[in-house]
C-alpha cells in the first residue's frame, strides 16, 4: 500500500485529493491545523480505515518536527504540500501590506521547504519518492503580462525556485520534486466563478503525479500535465 502525506487536507483541493487517493487504495496521512473541526475528514475516516488525521500548522516548525519524528520509520511515497494562503485581495501598486506579505511568504515559501526537510527521511524509505507543492501559474514571470498581485505572485515564484533547488539536492537520492498549478478551482480561494471543480483538479493532479518521471523533477506543470514557463 502506497502512502501519501498531505497538508491542508480538510477542504477544497486538499480534501478532494485525500478522497481520491483513499478510493484508489492508498494510505493517507491527512494533516490540517484544526482536526477537531475537520468534519469532512472525520466522515471519510468512518469509511476508510487507511486514513489517519493529524494536526499540523505548517508554520509551527516545532510541531512539524515532532510529527515527523513520530513518523520517522514510516515509508512515505508522496508528500503534497497543499496548504497555502492568498493574502489580502484588492490591493494595488503602492498599497502592499508588508506584514501580510511576510505572512504569505512564510506560509507559501518557507514552510514548504521546512516540510521537505522534515519529511525527506520518510521519502527515502518510500517507493515513489515524490515531493509536490501546489503552486500557481501566476508565479510564472513569463506569463505575467498584467502586473499587480505582488504578494501572491512573488510567493509562488519563490516557491517554484525552492522546488527547482530541491530537485538538484534531492534527485541524486531518487526523490523527485515538482510544482503543480491546480487550475482555477471552485474553492474558498478560487471563488464560485472558477470553471473547474476540486474533484476535476484532483484527478488531473494525480495523473500528473502518477506519470511523473525523473527528467521532470524540478519542473512546473498544470493539472493537465502541460509545462508552464518560469
Amino acid at each position: 500500500m502506497n502512502t501519501l502525506f498531505i497538508t491542508g487536507a480538510n477542504r477544497g483541493i486538499g480534501l478532494a485529493l485525500v478522497k481520491l487517493y483513499l478510493e484508489q487504495g492508498w494510505r493517507v496521512l491527512a494533516s490540517c491545523r484544526a482536526p477537531q473541526s475537520a468534519d469532512a475528514l472525520w466522515q471519510l475516516e468512518q469509511q476508510f480505515s487507511h486514513l489517519q488525521i493529524v494536526a499540523l500548522d505548517i508554520t509551527n516548525y516545532a510541531q512539524m518536527t515532532k510529527l515527523a519524528a513520530s513518523l520517522i520509520d514510516v515509508p512515505i511515497d508522496l508528500v503534497i504540500n497543499n496548504a497555502g494562503v492568498y493574502g489580502p485581495k484588492g490591493y494595488a501598486f503602492g498599497d502592499c501590506d508588508v506584514e501580510q506579505w511576510k505572512r504569505v511568504m512564510e506560509v507559501n515559501v518557507i514552510a514548504p521547504l521546512k516540510l521537505a526537510e522534515a519529511f525527506t527521511p520518510q521519502l527515502r524509505l518510500g517507493k515513489l519518492k515524490t515531493f509536490a507543492v501546489l503552486s500557481s501559474k501566476v508565479g510564472s514571470m513569463t506569463n505575467n503580462t498584467k502586473g499587480g498581485g505582488y504578494i501572491y505572485r512573488s510567493s509562488k515564484a519563490a516557491l517554484n525556485s525552492v522546488i527547482k533547488s530541491l530537485s538538484n539536492d534531492l534527485l541524486p537520492e531518487g526523490i523527485k520534486t515538482v510544482a503543480l498549478h491546480p487550475g482555477w478551482v471552485k474553492t474558498d480561494m478560487g471563488g464560485p466563478n472558477a470553471p473547474i471543480s476540486a474533484e476535476e483538479s484532483a484527478q488531473g493532479l494525480k495523473q500528473v503525479l502518477d506519470e511523473l518521471h525523473e527528467a521532470q523533477s524540478g519542473g512546473f506543470y498544470d493539472y493537465q500535465g502541460l509545462a508552464i514557463p518560469w
